[in-house]
């Protein structure tokens, strides 16, 4: 049986959680790909806090009507929200700014 991440059910909490981990690792790469680091540099901590407040906004509005999503998934977006969260750790550590991804 598969959950919702399209991946085998895990047994454990802390393997659920693993898979979670490692679809946002996906996501993040992905992403990064096609943007890049300038939007996030550019706007800084305040453009992450921007871009959640978004996220949230789209949850909020999506559970008030009750409605199923026409693009990104409700997961997708919960995924969003935690990917900038890391993000904005590197950011704050420095990490974001100086290291690229691995080829």
């Amino acid at each position: 049986m598969l959950n919702s991440l399209g991946q085998k059910k895990p047994q454990y909490l802390d393997e659920a959680f693993f898979q979670v981990l490692e679809k946002m690792l996906a996501t993040f790469i992905k992403k990064h790909k096609d943007y890049g680091k300038g939007n996030i540099l550019d706007t800084g901590e305040l453009g992450i806090l921007f871009r959640i407040n978004d996220k949230l906004r789209r949850l909020q509005n999506l559970t008030a009507k009750g409605k199923d999503p026409e693009n990104e998934s409700i997961n997708e977006t919960w995924l969003d929200i935690a990917v900038y969260a890391v993000i904005a750790i590197l950011l704050r550590d420095g990490q974001f700014q100086k290291l690229k991804l691995k080829e």
